[in-house]
């Protein structure tokens, strides 16, 4: 009565209706860019960190 076809299927079908990449992009999908770019400010972050707590001599 309630037929779907499998995940599997579903996503196959919607991955064959996106258009090629395009060549030389590296990020096709914004929110993926976004976490990437959040996730190197909060490496960058931690690491200055890091650097002005051993500076003033807190460690």
């Amino acid at each position: 009565m309630f037929y779907r076809k499998p995940i599997e299927e579903r996503i196959a079908d919607r991955v064959a209706r996106r258009p090629p990449l395009k060549e030389g992009k590296t990020f096709e999908h914004k929110p993926a860019l976004i976490v990437f770019c959040v996730v190197l400010a909060l490496i960058a972050l931690k690491l200055v960190g890091v650097f002005v707590l051993y500076a003033s001599g807190l460690h």
